[in-house]
């Protein structure tokens, strides 16, 4: 409005006029400070008190003086009864070299070595020299019929399939290093020229793995079949760049077994009965027929940023109410047994009592501005106040089932070595690789967690493997 139009107003509107001005800059204001509160809040966060990943804390990162674990009261390093790994002398060494004096070291008469009498041992263990290729050649011989004089050659073993090739030693070590230590195609070249002198091509090594992913496609499908099957089975996601564009990686674990398929974001692993324990993203309650069990260790953190953030004295009743709980599960299954019922009652009745306060406290606060119509926007200690209410028995259901964790501990494990090929190798060229990837480290996982021997198991014939499953 101009100078001209202000003269003409009377006093009243002008003084509604500046009135309704001042509202909109308190208004706007208002959005401003949420804004700069939101943003800052952002700044705060660290792999500590959120679900980001600790590789995101930059070179800034702080010095870690403090974990969500709480001591145990357990001195550190290995504990009573623990054998240990330490270097011992071996019974039957491979190889010995007799040292013998050659001169009295008293009067210096030259000694002979049928005048030893007793010697001291020391042992050295080292790696041989990389052995040369061991080349066997297969003779398929054709035999004449004595009676219709007709000729019969003899049959190659199945894995024997060309005039030349590597064996499946050989080929195992490789895809061992691709998809078990996440080297590069190019790396792996270097390290199988390097250790044994063998020439290999980076198309020769993706061909491996492709053959490789290809014999225990079977094996990995029983897996999954199993893992849909298990009363517990730990479920998560991450991204994944395939041919330059986001992918998403599914993992579905249990203690005994690992399964990884490429999916879309919201595509949930069909078959699934018993319980699920996740980390609390929305389409995991979309699966149906199952229970679910939500990670503890997410909610520590959120708690932990409010904490240090919002300084909310909640979070931290809060937070040491689930870490005693922990702890007293924990001390009962490690003599066999469940928690008491009137422990379990305290416990919820800890629990909602300290939910009320969190929300009495969060609904007595001035409301935040409206960015969108038809929105109620609620802080964080807010949202998750309700959210730990609302999913109260999947929160705690560790509490009264044996068989649920505290956490999703191996479901993120299992992510993490896949986002820890993408930081050594990067993202996949094509779908094909990428699917090559999720059958081989369903396969090396659950070996690991078999306690099966990984070359061996790559090796191996995948019928052989499935008899020996165990599956609890």
């Amino acid at each position: 409005m101009n100078p001209e139009d202000l003269r003409q107003l009377s006093k009243e509107d002008l003084i509604a006029l500046l009135l309704a001005q001042e509202a909109r800059h308190a208004a706007e204001m208002a959005a401003l400070r949420v804004q700069i509160a939101e943003l800052e809040r952002r700044l705060a966060l660290n792999s500590g008190n959120s679900s980001k990943p600790p590789s995101s804390d930059g070179l800034k990162k702080a010095p870690r003086v403090r974990s969500l674990r709480r001591s145990s009261g357990r001195k550190s390093g290995g504990q009573p009864g623990h054998s240990g790994e330490t270097l011992r002398q071996s019974e039957t060494p491979d190889v010995t070299i007799d040292h013998y004096p050659k001169e009295c070291e008293t009067c210096g008469a030259t000694l002979s070595k049928r005048a030893a009498t007793n010697y001291v041992a020391r042992q050295v263990f080292d790696l041989p020299e990389p052995p040369p290729l061991v080349v066997t050649e297969h003779r398929a011989y054709a035999c004449g019929c004595a009676n219709c004089g007709a000729q019969t050659r003899a049959s190659f073993p199945d894995d024997v399939a060309a005039p030349v090739q590597y064996g499946s030693r050989l080929a195992s070590f490789v895809v061992y290093l691709l998809h078990a230590q996440f080297l590069p195609e190019r790396r792996v070249v270097e390290v199988m020229a390097d250790l044994f002198g063998v020439i290999l091509s980076a198309a020769t090594v993706a061909q491996m793995s492709r053959t490789c992913a290809g014999r225990f496609c079977g094996l990995v499908e029983m897996i999954r079949k199993l893992i849909c099957d298990a009363p517990v089975k730990h479920l998560d996601e991450t991204g994944m760049r395939i041919s330059g564009k986001l992918h998403w990686l599914h993992i579905a674990s249990t203690i005994k077994l690992t399964f990884y398929r490429i999916a879309g974001r919201g595509q949930m692993l069909a078959g699934l009965v018993g319980i699920v324990v996740h980390d609390h993203w929305k389409p995991y309650y979309s699966l149906e027929g199952v229970l679910h069990a939500l990670c503890n260790a997410h909610h520590l953190r959120e708690l932990q940023a409010l904490i240090d953030i919002e300084k909310e004295p909640w979070a931290e009743t809060m937070q040491r109410l689930l870490r005693r709980a922990c702890h007293a599960t924990n001390i009962a299954r490690e003599h066999d047994k469940s928690l008491e019922p009137e422990l379990v009652a305290l416990i919820e009745r800890r629990y909602d009592a300290i939910l009320a306060k969190a929300i009495a406290f969060h609904e007595a606060q001035p409301p935040l501005p409206v960015k969108r119509r038809g929105s109620t926007p609620r802080r964080t200690g807010h949202n998750l106040a309700l959210r730990l209410a609302t999913f109260k028995q999947d929160v705690l259901r560790f509490l009264t089932d044996p068989t649920v964790p505290f956490t999703n501990n191996i479901a993120e494990h299992d992510a993490r070595m896949a986002k820890l090929r993408q930081k050594i190798s990067g993202g996949f060229r094509s779908f094909a690789g990428a699917t090559d990837f999720v059958v081989l480290r369903s396969l090396i996982s659950t070996a690991r967690k078999q306690g099966w021997n990984i070359l061996a198991t790559l090796a191996a014939k995948p019928t052989t493997l499935a008899r020996r499953l165990k599956f609890a």
